[in-house]
């Protein structure tokens, strides 16, 4: 098996509030391979988007590694300089932001947006820099004679494909996408990820994919990993993980999420709502709201188990995985969590 891209073991960000110090991600590990779509997933607040973000290390003036590697190209992403991290950034690893609008100038046209990025961080004269413009706006299906408009002249779904080509101008070996089509209606959502999966095919770049919405996942990604209260619940082949999950929150999931390519069926919520990690609750952080808890997962964290082929979870009755998927099809299991 070749070596990962990017290995992250037991990476913990933490961020000072106050006197105190709130851990949002923690002891966080999974591979993501070479030439492979990744879907980093789960509840607002979970840790998935500072997670990514600590991997191009863009983190607020309150947040600190508080511990763990993330190894991409043979080097500790966590460990770098500022000035080391910054050869990185755009080059081997760029980022596309969820609001494009929020993350394009207005006073500017897009085309001498990308060209700022061409020249200064990628060395190429201005005719050359145009030149690769117009193939990025053709990769994305933009028509070229659109680099002279600015970002409000441009509709929110072609906003975040200007935004995946500025991500794409420098032939990056990983490509994090923030959430990019939560604000999007559900047609042209489809249509960035059809986008989004036919380059990355085509360039043979990774990508991680940060999203609360599972059926997006299971659309476009090749692994996922499930985050809850800062800690990876499950991680593994997204065929494994998400048709035969082993941990009751990515099954609470599963059953939360219409599907992107087809007609929804019954939606059961997950009741409750995830803990404050100001005062996390003992053992499984989920325990409160599963449905399947017992005295063992309010006393101890469980272990990461790897179940077979790269699929880990952390559930002290993974074992009993397929009799608990049976029960959390139905509706009435989710009403009344133990």
């Amino acid at each position: 098996m070749s070596e990962p891209l990017l290995s992250i073991r037991n990476l913990s960000i933490a961020y000072k509030v106050g006197r105190a110090e709130v851990t949002a991600v923690d002891r966080a590990s999974f591979d993501l391979g070479a030439g492979s779509i990744l879907g980093l997933v789960g509840e607002s607040g979970c840790g998935k988007t500072t997670l990514a973000r600590s991997l191009t290390r863009v983190l607020s003036d309150n947040a600190r590694i508080a511990g763990g590697q993330a190894m991409f190209m043979g080097r500790d992403l966590m460990a770098l300089t500022d000035r080391q991290m910054n050869a990185h950034r755009w080059r081997d690893i760029a980022f596309i932001p969820q609001s494009a609008m929020n993350s394009l100038d207005p006073v500017y046209t897009v085309g001498s947006q990308l060209a700022e990025v061409l020249t200064r961080r990628g060395g190429l004269t201005r005719g050359d820099a145009r030149k690769r413009s117009e193939e990025l706006f053709e990769w994305v299906g933009i028509e070229t004679n659109r680099l002279g408009d600015y970002p409000h002249q441009f509709s929110g779904g072609m906003r975040q494909r200007v935004a995946i080509a500025l991500a794409l101008a420098l032939n990056p070996k990983l490509v994090i996408a923030d959430e990019p089509v939560t604000a999007l209606d559900v047609i042209v959502q489809r249509q960035i990820l059809d986008q989004l999966k036919e380059l990355q095919s085509r360039l043979g770049i990774s990508v991680i994919l940060v999203t609360h919405d599972i059926s997006v996942v299971a659309y476009v990604c090749d692994r996922v990993v499930v985050m809850y209260a800062g800690r990876v619940a499950e991680a593994g082949p997204m065929a494994a993980s998400l048709t035969e999950p082993a941990h009751p929150y990515t099954m609470g999931l599963r059953n939360a999420f219409p599907d992107l390519a087809g007609a929804a069926g019954v939606l059961t919520p997950i009741e409750g709502a995830p803990p404050n990690l100001m005062r996390p609750p003992p053992g499984c952080r989920f325990a409160p709201r599963c449905p399947f808890a017992q005295a063992r997962c309010t006393a101890a964290d469980p272990d990461p188990v790897d179940i077979g082929g790269g699929h880990i979870v952390a559930c002290h009755r993974w074992a009993e995985a397929a009799a608990l998927r049976v029960r959390s099809g139905q509706p009435d299991t989710w009403m009344a969590p133990a």
